[in-house]
Parts: structure tokens; sequence; C-alpha cells
């Protein structure tokens, strides 16, 4: 079984003696903007890596943006484990909430390319997580 990326990336933090909050936590604001500079460097490098993509769609190409991918995910598990948030805990509530989109005959509503909510959507409930 694959190990989480909390987990892996609680690891580096660990490691290399990075914040890691053992619960939910407010962090400085300058430790929360050096983490959105984080974010914004990683987000623009998926977009580099996207473009490029788009005018080679080559292999090498591909694995750039997955990698630039991974990198994103990364720094937000990051920001996350700086917060002391379970982010496996969170993703597993929006997915539950996500898969609440069926219409009523179980099937996607899809508009424009972007799933609406159907019906019987539950939006995700967090608070547990969070007291």
């Amino acid at each position: 079984m694959t190990e989480s990326p909390w987990r892996m990336v609680r690891e580096f933090h660990e490691v290399f003696g990075l914040d890691c909050a053992d619960r939910p936590t407010p962090i400085s604001a300058e430790r929360a903007a050096a983490r959105q500079r984080l974010l914004d460097e990683e987000v623009g490098e998926v977009a580099e890596a996207s473009a490029a993509a788009q005018l080679d769609p080559s292999p090498r190409r591909l694995a750039e943006l997955a990698r630039e991918l991974a990198d994103v995910v990364y720094v937000a598990y990051g920001t996350a484990i700086t917060h002391g948030i379970d982010l496996d805990a969170v993703i597993a509530e929006v997915h539950r909430a996500n898969m609440s989109k069926l219409d009523e005959n179980g099937r996607p509503v899809v508009r424009d390319g972007k799933v609406q909510k159907g019906p019987n959507f539950r939006p995700p409930d967090l608070a547990a997580l969070f007291d």
C-alpha cells in the first residue's frame, strides 16, 4: 500500500526541521506569507509546464508537468502540516461531498465541463476535524 501524502510530507518537515503542528493551529502572518509564496511559485511552474506541454505533448514535457503538479500538492500538504491540518482527512470528506453531487438517478450533472451539484448534494462537514 502506498504511504499517504500527509505522512510523506510530514516526514520531510520533521527531517528538515520545518514547522509541524500536531493540531489545527494558526500561524504567524510572516509564516503564512512564506507558505503562500511557495504555493504561488509552484502554481506558476505548473502553468509554464502546462503551456510547454501544449506546444510539445511529448512524454518528457508531460513528465515535467506531472512533477510540477506533484510539487503543488507537496507544498499544499506542507502548508497543511504547518497549520496542523490532516489534509488526508479533509480530502476524504471533500471527496465524500463531491460524490454526493450525482442527480436523482445517480448520474453526473456536468455543464460546460464543470460538475454541478445534484439534488442529493451534502457539503463537506469539516467541523469535527477542527474541534
